[in-house]
């Protein structure tokens, strides 16, 4: 499955734009695997190595890592760089749940 499938989910697909060197990402993963608990499946979360996937990144314009984006039937819903605590993450998705 192709990014742009991904994102084209009835259901909003959280991406967290990362990179292995990045120290803030790794402060974001266990926060996402709690989040991920949760929202259960009424949300998908997906990372995106932007050294693996520059493409991805460069077509939304990720200038830092981590970004998240909140995308629904390919649209972006809401974006974010930097660490997000869970309570936002968790308030977002259910907004557009």
């Amino acid at each position: 499955m192709t990014f742009n499938e991904l994102i084209q989910s009835d259901k909003p697909v959280l991406v967290d734009f990362f990179a292995t060197w990045c120290g803030p990402c790794k402060t974001m993963a266990p926060i996402l695997k709690e989040v991920k608990l949760e929202i259960g499946d009424t949300a998908s979360i997906y990372k995106v190595d932007v050294d693996k996937n520059p493409e991805a990144a460069s077509a939304y314009q990720v200038q830092g890592v981590p970004t998240l984006i909140l995308f629904q039937k390919g649209k972006v819903l809401w974006r974010q760089s930097g660490v997000v605590p869970k309570s936002g993450l968790v308030s977002v998705i259910k907004k557009y749940v």
